[in-house]
């Protein structure tokens, strides 16, 4: 068994962890600041209803880029697993198995999204001055979306090798690449909106570039053969079991998008369409380092699991939530101090700032307690438990928050809309706790 691998069922906890969730927490921070100034620029540059038109696109090609991050996770389970318990031939397998399904989906889900694009868009909120802008991001993003989905599915698979410094290379470069060609397509040349997704999509060819690089230089502790690429029945259901949990987070995520945006633009027009894609941008920014502790968890739970290392399965869930519990707390109380700063970067419409301070603070009033919700979902996709880690990832936005959004509203407005991100929060972390403790319980009989 390779030595990195070894290390996550032998290394002190702690300090595995911190290991494992620092470059994830890097690469997700420079992800997030990319796509953060990417939303100033095009705001700053081109104006509020560009950044509305990028947050009516963004849940399609995020849908099918997930597409390649649900097949990562879903198989990254079973590499860690595999790598655990000394089957270098099934991770192997499994890794070859996601390449084909990967560019299986992606690219049938990018030709029909192509193929139905003067519907989508619409259904999506891309409506009024919307569409116009929105269309044009659409079109060229999408071609780029298959790229991206191998590049997320690669991503999760050096990760569950426990090489998350690479990891967090491959999520660096396309952030860095695409700020600098923001500038130099929308500032220098002037092309508007088609820059900025001429930007987006050339950046995931740099993500790819350097994931394809890990690969072929022997970095990488897994070996394909020609042989691997062909589907393997079992393996092809345990990544479609465990990835799928992944996949339908992703979907209810989108869903919740258009029905956010349609039902926002209904009650105040496309400036409030603004000020949720502001929102829908500090939420990906802000949460970083708890989805970075996230990331570096699964691998080391999955791994001693498939080890049989209770203790240690034990301790790393103990861990994570302390140090997710933390910077949680820490991320509400600088959003609370720093709102009015926060909303004016991203435009200088005064109305639209003023909406967005007071609307940051509810949204992000349950964020002290959100570790427990993302690493108890987690645990059980580590473990390879589909079936609870998808119900406990549905709890917060398909069981709770959808049925709020579409009741509140007809009561309190607006209001109904912010002040049901923090109600689905609260309930769903209470669920989650439940089960991760029956479930910790029984584990450790």
């Amino acid at each position: 068994m390779a030595e990195k691998a070894v290390q996550m069922g032998t290394d002190p906890i702690g300090k595995l962890l911190l290991r494992q969730s620092l470059p994830a927490s890097i690469g997700i921070l420079v992800m997030s600041l990319n796509i953060l100034i990417d939303t100033i620029f095009v705001g700053q540059w081109i104006g509020p209803n560009a950044i509305a038109a990028i947050n009516v696109v963004l849940p399609v090609s995020f849908f099918i880029a997930a597409l390649g991050m649900s097949i990562g996770m879903g198989g990254g389970s079973i590499v860690s697993r595999a790598l655990g318990s000394n089957h270098t031939a099934k991770a192997n397998k499994t890794f070859g198995n996601q390449l084909t399904l990967t560019l299986l989906f992606t690219l049938s889900f990018m030709t029909l999204g192509l193929v139905f694009m003067e519907s989508i868009i619409p259904s999506f909120g891309g409506k009024g001055a919307l569409y116009a802008p929105a269309k044009i991001y659409y079109t060229i993003v999408l071609y780029g979306v298959p790229i991206l989905g191998l590049a997320m599915m690669g991503n999760n698979i050096i990760r569950s090798e426990g090489k998350p410094k690479y990891a967090m290379y491959a999520m660096m470069l396309p952030s860095i690449s695409n700020l600098f060609l923001d500038y130099l397509f929308i500032n220098v040349f002037g092309w508007g909106m088609e820059g900025a997704a001429w930007a987006t999509t050339l950046s995931y060819g740099v993500c790819m570039s350097y994931i394809v690089y890990f690969f072929l230089s022997g970095k990488s502790d897994l070996f394909l053969k020609i042989s691997d690429l062909g589907l393997d029945f079992s393996i092809v259901t345990e990544i479609g079991s465990l990835g799928f949990v992944t996949l339908a987070r992703q979907a209810v995520v989108s869903v919740t998008v258009l029905m956010v945006n349609n039902i926002l633009f209904e009650l105040s027009g496309e400036s409030t369409v603004a000020v949720y894609a502001i929102i829908s941008r500090m939420l990906m920014f802000a949460l970083f380092p708890i989805l970075g502790i996230t990331q570096g968890f699964v691998p080391i739970a999955g791994f001693n699991f498939g080890a049989n290392k209770k203790d240690r399965v034990l301790e790393v869930i103990r861990k994570a939530l302390i140090y997710a519990t933390a910077l949680a707390t820490f991320v509400f109380l600088m959003i609370l101090l720093f709102s009015e700063a926060i909303a004016s970067a991203f435009t200088q419409d005064q109305a639209i700032i003023i909406k967005t301070k007071e609307v940051l603070t509810w949204v992000f009033l349950s964020t002290p307690i959100i570790g427990i919700q993302l690493i108890g979902s987690a645990y059980f996709q580590a473990i390879g438990k589909a079936i609870p880690a998808l119900l406990l990832t549905l709890t917060r936005q398909g069981f709770f928050f959808i049925p709020l959004i579409l009741i509140l509203p007809r009561y309190y407005g607006e209001f109904g809309i912010w002040i049901s991100f923090p109600i689905a929060e609260v309930i769903a972390t209470i669920v989650t706790a439940y089960f991760l403790r029956k479930e910790l319980k029984r584990y450790n009989k």
